[in-house]
């Protein structure tokens, strides 16, 4: 097993004890909550007649089912509006922080939480939503967990959860022209396969990875479970320091930040470290990536040719035919010239101030394809409002993109922005199974948010780097 790793001491550190079941009861340092998961476990301590052991460590948000065109009460959805009045009369009863569109601190729970300093270093973080591994690119271990674990949380602010082996992932040299974080990570995940971390968490280092700013490295952490790991992290340095101290948590409170950052220090993985494993890959081969079929392991570099069932191993054949038949993609072929319907820039994969700007400049002068609906649905109400001070919007909007109030929208489609029949999009989200953006019928391309934005220019999926750069436009 491993050893020495940032893994095995953040786990050491908050293990309260070993249960009778051979797991370990893990104190919870930050608990995330929003209004999808949460109702239920609320609901089960109400029936025990429990309270809240720690609402100081837990903080709410709605994402999921908030509306991004009208946010007005009630809303339009009758399930969205009961959701979010459980939501409020729980954070309500149990005095829990709640970001609601009213505070203008509302947006994607995997966005909040670094962006006002609750994610830090060392932390364990929990979440009932998958992507939970988003935090650990700041040096935490973030899990998503079930409702039953919710319930555990909120009794006794701990949870009961069984230790996993450590792969550290390398990705070496300097990454080129146009490719970001979301191209890395869907790299590793088809180099590794959708279930290649089962029974693993991911550390990811080398120099490709260390030269990433936050926001790229909360990409690549947030797509960890897509790759089938527990959870990932990166080691905390220079760079998720500089962060920390812009946020609300440390900006007028230097001396906590200084008494914190010993600690900070002390759990990244020591240079013996021992891992269980280790992959290393060639950033500098990376290119731009698209997915071809429906699953994330289903990607390819967008010069490369889509490939044959009968080229991939026997247990993926099938699930490829399938994949195939449904995005109906010709193998031989690249995705470019893929046509779209719609392209979504936005999810807590991609939706920061970061990917904005990188898909505003590839907008700005041009105009988006008439036959295409584009959107751009900021990570939070304070990335919209960052967005708006250096004039995004107005980029976008005088492109043809519709630009919406923050929250989840068409990554998962449990609100009013959905795919129609058998749309394709271009979207800079996390997953596309099958029905994930809301119609059986409707076929999701990943990519990074400035592919999204040429594939909304070109109304289908195109090489960024093939399109002139914005001085060429402009003039």
């Amino acid at each position: 097993m491993s050893s020495g790793t940032l893994y095995d001491k953040v786990w050491d550190r908050h293990k309260v004890t070993t249960l009778p079941s051979g797991q370990d009861q893990l104190f919870v340092g930050l608990h995330l909550i929003h209004e999808v998961t949460s109702p239920q476990a609320f609901g089960m301590l109400r029936e025990r007649d429990i309270e809240v052991a720690r609402p100081d460590l837990t903080h709410a948000t709605v994402d999921h089912i908030v509306p991004t065109a009208d946010q007005s009460r009630p809303y339009g959805d009758d399930a969205a509006e009961q959701m979010m009045s459980e939501l409020e009369e729980n954070v309500r009863e149990a005095g829990i922080e709640f970001d609601d569109p009213g505070t203008g601190n509302q947006g994607i729970v995997h966005v909040i939480g670094p962006e006002q300093g609750l994610t830090q270093p060392g932390k364990t973080i929990v979440c009932g939503d998958s992507h939970t591994s988003t935090h650990g690119a700041f040096g935490a271990l973030a899990f998503g967990i079930g409702t039953s674990q919710i319930r555990d949380v909120l009794a006794t602010q701990t949870i009961a959860m069984e230790k996993k082996k450590v792969r550290k992932i390398e990705v070496t040299g300097e990454l080129g022209e146009s490719v970001t974080a979301k191209d890395v990570i869907l790299t590793i995940i088809r180099e590794l396969g959708v279930e290649g971390g089962v029974g693993y968490v991911y550390e990811y280092g080398g120099e490709a990875i260390e030269s990433l700013d936050m926001e790229g490295r909360m990409s690549i952490c947030n797509m960890s479970i897509e790759g089938g790991a527990r959870a990932g992290y990166v080691n905390p340095d220079e760079t998720t320091y500089e962060w920390l101290r812009d946020t609300d948590e440390f900006r007028d409170d230097p001396e906590e930040f200084d008494r914190l950052m010993p600690y900070w220090e002390s759990i990244r993985s020591d240079e013996d470290a021992e891992y269980d494993d280790v992959v290393t890959i060639d950033g500098s081969a990376i290119e731009p990536v698209v997915t071809w079929g429906t699953t994330p392991g289903q990607g390819i570099g967008i010069t490369e040719p889509i490939p044959s069932p009968e080229e991939l191993p026997e247990g993926k054949q099938d699930v490829a035919r399938r994949a195939q038949e449904h995005m109906r993609v010709t193998p031989g072929e690249t995705m470019q010239g893929y046509e779209i319907d719609v392209a979504f820039l936005g999810s807590c994969t991609n939706a920061r101030l970061s990917d904005l700007r990188a898909g505003a400049e590839v907008v700005r002068g041009r105009t988006v394809d008439p036959d295409v609906r584009a959107l751009v649905v900021p990570g939070s109400q304070r990335v919209k409002a960052a967005a708006e001070a250096e004039g995004l919007d107005e980029v976008f909007r005088e492109a043809g993109f519709e630009w919406r109030q923050a929250g989840c929208s068409m990554c998962l489609g449990m609100n009013e922005d959905q795919l129609v029949g058998d749309q394709a999009s271009a979207s800079s989200s996390n997953r596309n199974f099958v029905g994930r953006q809301g119609s059986k019928d409707g076929r999701t391309v990943l990519m990074s948010p400035p592919m999204v934005a040429a594939a909304a220019i070109k109304g289908e999926v195109t090489d960024v780097r093939d399109l002139p750069k914005t001085e060429e436009v402009r003039a």
